[in-house]
């Protein structure tokens, strides 16, 4: 089972977001929807797979470092 944490998108290049994770950073690849720099994201598997309320994110990063 894996854990999906949100990250913040600080770039993107053509179909490639860079997302920041407060520790590292990671790319995923968009390949649907629409995105942009400042949206919350999950990325699994290299794929951006959803955008996330900036609020919700805050509240599970909030939980993660409890």
């Amino acid at each position: 089972m894996c854990l999906a944490i949100p990250g913040k998108i600080i770039r993107i290049k053509d179909d490639v977001a860079l997302v920041d994770y407060g520790s590292e950073k990671r790319q995923g690849k968009i390949v649907d929807g629409e995105y942009s720099i400042g949206d919350y994201v999950i990325i699994q598997g290299g794929l951006v797979i959803e955008k996330i309320p900036e609020k919700q994110a805050m509240d599970w990063l909030e939980a993660f470092l409890k």
